[in-house]
C-alpha cells in the first residue's frame, strides 16, 4: 500500500483523539459549568493544531487520509464549541454567529463539492490561521465569564483577536472560490476519462 494511503498513522490517531476531547469540552461547560475548565481545554486543542500535521511531516507518515481528516476534525470542533458557547452565553452572539456561519459555509461546500465530484481542496494558510485566531478567541471569551482574576484582561485580549480571527476566516471562504471552481472542473475532466 503506498504511503499516501495509509489510515493507522500516529499523526491520524492525534486527530482523533483531539475529536474525542470535544465530548469532554462539552461536559466541562455545560454539565459541570467549568467554563475555565473548559476554557484550558480548549485552548489546549488550539495550540495542539499544527501537532498532527508536523508529526505527518516528520514522521514521514503524510495520508490521503489525515489531509481529509485534519480539517473534518477542525470543522467539527469549531462546530460542536460554538454551538456550545452560544448555548453558555459565554461568547457575544455576534462573534458566534459569524463564526457558526461560517463553519456551516465550509462545510457545506465541502460537502457539495465532494457530491459534485470535485478534487480535494487542501486547506490555505489563511484559513488556518483563521481557525486557530478562533480556537484563540473562544477560551479567552470564556476565561472572561469565568471567576478567574484576569477576566477583564481575558475580556480585552478576546476582543483583539475576535477581529483579526473572523475577517481571516472570512477571507479564507472567499479565497476558496476560486480553488472550488479550479478543483470541480479538474474533477469533472478526471471523471471524464
Amino acid at each position: 500500500m503506498p504511503d499516501d494511503d495509509r489510515v493507522l498513522t500516529v499523526p491520524n490517531l492525534v486527530t482523533l483523539v483531539r475529536l474525542l476531547c470535544l465530548p469532554l469540552f462539552l461536559w466541562l461547560l455545560l454539565s459541570r459549568d467549568n467554563r475555565l475548565g473548559a476554557a484550558a481545554l480548549l485552548a489546549g486543542l488550539g495550540a495542539t493544531d499544527w501537532v498532527d500535521g508536523w508529526l505527518a511531516r516528520r514522521l514521514g507518515q503524510v495520508s490521503t487520509v489525515g489531509k481529509v481528516l485534519d480539517p473534518t476534525v477542525d470543522r467539527i470542533l469549531l462546530l460542536g464549541v460554538i454551538i456550545a458557547v452560544i448555548a453558555d452565553g459565554a461568547v457575544p452572539l455576534v462573534v458566534a454567529w459569524l463564526a457558526l456561519v461560517r463553519e456551516a459555509v465550509v462545510a457545506g461546500a465541502a460537502l457539495v463539492l465532494a457530491g459534485l465530484g470535485a478534487r480535494r481542496i487542501d486547506v490555505t494558510w489563511v484559513g488556518k490561521a483563521g481557525t486557530f485566531g478562533l480556537l484563540c478567541t473562544l477560551p479567552l471569551f470564556l476565561a472572561a465569564g469565568s471567576t478567574v482574576g484576569w477576566r477583564d484582561q481575558a475580556r480585552l485580549l478576546a476582543w483583539c483577536a475576535a477581529g483579526p480571527s473572523l475577517v481571516l476566516s472570512w477571507w479564507a471562504v472567499a479565497s476558496y472560490v476560486p480553488l472550488a471552481r479550479t478543483a470541480l472542473a479538474e474533477g469533472r475532466v478526471r471523471a471524464a476519462r
